[in-house]
């Protein structure tokens, strides 16, 4: 079977792609920072769908732990066919208020962290001529967002991180992409107050959050077949939130 890596694969938008591509044919890796229960959960649902599961805790913003992590999953599973760059955290704050703390860890993890498993993976593929990456941006990184200086720079940092290794790799036969998902109910979004929520749905033309499994659905086409001629895209997931902005 093909294998595939999920980072931040335990809950919310990584739980759900990596339990969609397991129902896709791929045996799958967890990659997860501290919720080892969560993971577990992930790896068992994984299971019953019929594919094998592994789950790895690992800092992907630590370069080292994030090439232990490609190693792990590699020697577990066989080489990876696909790689979901989903880990990443949010600290909120207006841009004269948030520390430097706080901004280097948000681009430490969501973008960085991204590059740090994106570089080893990408060499065995590069090797093998086959391969797809696609990694989890945001409707932020294209419009902006109040408060979220930090995290829309790494979202849009992705974008431009894609583009480049879509270029770099295509001509062996790598695709790497990237969905920019809108406001989707998760962890992330359950703490908006009700006047947020109202905002974002007045906003949204489709009118609803959007749920994990229709990113899981946008990451799964792009690693299969049906996406073959694609690469450097980014496929918005977003409800048409970007059209407004």
């Amino acid at each position: 079977m093909p294998a595939a890596l999920v980072t931040g694969g335990g809950r919310g938008i990584g739980r759900a792609v990596a339990i969609r591509l397991a129902r896709d044919g791929f045996d799958v890796a967890i990659g997860y920072r501290s919720d080892a229960e969560a993971a577990a959960s992930a790896a068992a649902e994984i299971e019953a769908a019929g594919a094998a599961a592994v789950a790895f805790g690992a800092d992907v913003a630590d370069a080292h732990a994030a090439a232990t992590l490609v190693g792990s999953a590699e020697e577990a599973l066989g080489p990876l066919d696909a790689v979901i760059l989903n880990a990443g955290i949010t600290r909120d704050g207006l841009a004269v208020r948030m520390s430097a703390e706080d901004f280097s860890a948000v681009v430490d993890t969501n973008l960085t962290g991204a590059f740090h498993v994106a570089r080893p993976a990408l060499r065995g593929m590069l090797r093998r001529r086959r391969g797809s990456i696609v990694a989890v941006s945001s409707v932020v990184g294209l419009t902006g967002n109040v408060g979220q200086a930090n995290y829309a720079a790494a979202k849009a940092g992705l974008i431009g991180l894609v583009r480049s290794l879509a270029r770099e790799a295509g001509g062996r036969g790598v695709r790497v992409n990237a969905v920019a998902p809108g406001y989707v109910a998760t962890d992330m979004t359950a703490v908006l107050s009700d006047e947020q929520r109202g905002a974002i749905l007045g906003a949204t033309p489709l009118g609803r959050l959007g749920e994990p499994d229709d990113v899981a659905d946008a990451c799964a086409f792009l690693c299969s077949a049906a996406a073959s001629f694609m690469t450097g895209s980014v496929l918005a997931v977003d409800g048409g939130l970007a059209m407004g902005a």
